[in-house]
């Protein structure tokens, strides 16, 4: 499935929002206003302002339910899920062009909260997927000591691993050796 610039910049966005969650990687990568600052800039959240620590908790809460929508254990639940996220956001969709980028759509309110934004964003880039058919795209890693989240954006739908580099490598060095010893 071809993913338009939109679709593949919110989607990182929640993937990287997620695996900052105790719930992926063990501790709090959003741990102070410093790290959500940090996170804004790394993802270039557009019309963030000053952060307090409201933010930071309403983030947190975001969060964690965009965590439960890719763990969902079937489609209505993360429709469900979804859907309940979506309904505490005011969805505005308008078309736009800043900083560098190519017209592209935000859904998010002008006067929207951090939180807000992101759940709007990233929420009807999920929700897309999910319409599409596209859920099982919604993957947690497969190495057994990681539990970080990823879309698998390859074209038959393979991928098993949050990143190659470390633990896709780090499994095939394992299975490797365990057949060196066999």
């Amino acid at each position: 499935m071809p993913f338009g610039h939109d679709m593949v910049h919110s989607l990182a966005t929640v993937v990287e929002l997620v695996n900052t969650s105790p719930s992926t990687r063990g501790d709090e990568g959003l741990s102070s206003l410093a790290d959500l600052q940090a996170f804004v800039e790394s993802r270039e959240i557009s019309g963030v302002h000053t952060l307090t620590t409201r933010d930071l908790g309403q983030v947190r809460i975001v969060r964690e339910a965009f965590h439960r929508v890719f763990t969902a254990t079937d489609q209505p639940t993360a429709v469900r899920t979804l859907n309940n996220l979506l309904a505490g956001t005011r969805i505005t969709p308008r078309l736009t062009e800043h900083d560098g980028h190519a017209l592209h759509v935000h859904y998010f309110a002008n006067d929207a909260t951090l939180a807000e934004h992101v759940a709007a964003d990233c929420g009807v880039a999920l929700a897309h997927l999910l319409v599409e058919g596209e859920a099982e795209r919604l993957r947690t890693c497969s190495a057994p000591d990681c539990d970080r989240v990823f879309v698998d954006e390859s074209r038959n739908r393979s991928r098993v691993y949050c990143d190659s580099r470390t633990c896709g490598n780090r499994m095939h060095v394992a299975a490797y050796r365990a057949r060196r010893r066999a």
